[in-house]
């Protein structure tokens, strides 16, 4: 299994809202333990063999400390899906976030055009992303964001590329906070991770249910350019 180790620029509610770069006092010296304890979990999960996670420079100005992961699902040399989670954690508190940390999130991948028109799709995704949650016991609160799919048709010199098609999650949750005053980020990443092998195609890796129901893979690797 691969472990975490450490590119998303996402606003508490779920949307995108500003560039990427160290936040103030992401994993300096100075940041409360509660914080220091949190990215040290991520830092240590383990998570599926098919997920790779790397440290990113995390958001600015979301919150006095900050920290940034993202990840791809690769399997046989291709990314099947790929995804920012950042922490966030300001000690005072955030009236809009309900406590003193929060998670955010931004997951992608690209779908056959067949799929994409479900129009359920937006209602699964989410439903997976809070079903990850149930499954692994986490308590969570706040949870907001947006689904949204979108397809691509290509013209001219471009017609021989066949049609795109692109789903994407973005979300914040609040995570329940330990009696030390950290959250199990380590349970969150690992139901993050959840999402992004469902996203991919992925069946879950304890899944014995046959009604558990995941995105075809994709058949060919991602377009370029």
């Amino acid at each position: 299994m691969a472990a975490a180790q450490g590119h998303l620029s996402d606003g508490t509610d779920g949307t995108d809202g500003t560039e990427g770069g160290r936040g103030p006092g992401a994993g300096a010296d100075d940041a409360p333990p509660g914080f220091r304890t949190a990215v040290r979990a991520l830092e240590e999960a383990r998570l599926r063999p098919e997920i790779e996670v790397e440290a990113t420079p995390a958001p600015r100005r979301l919150a006095p400390f900050a920290y940034a992961l993202e990840a791809a699902v690769v399997q046989d040399g291709e990314d099947l899906s790929d995804g920012r989670l950042v922490l966030l954690h300001d000690p005072a508190g955030h009236d809009a976030w309900k406590g003193t940390f929060r998670l955010v999130t931004l997951v992608r991948a690209e779908l056959e055009p067949e799929m994409a028109a479900d129009p359920l799709l937006p209602e699964v995704c989410w439903s997976w992303l809070t079903g990850a949650f149930q499954a692994r016991g986490l308590v969570h609160g706040e949870a907001s964001g947006t689904v949204t799919r979108a397809s691509s048709h290509h013209f001219g010199g471009l017609s021989a590329r066949r049609p795109a098609s692109q789903i994407e999650i973005r979300a914040s949750w609040t995570p329940q906070e330990g009696p030390g005053g950290a959250p199990d980020t380590a349970g969150h990443l690992t139901a993050w991770s959840d999402l992004l092998a469902r996203i991919a195609g992925l069946p879950p890796v304890t899944a014995t249910d046959a009604s558990v129901v995941s995105l075809p893979q994709r058949r060919g690797p991602r377009p370029q350019g």
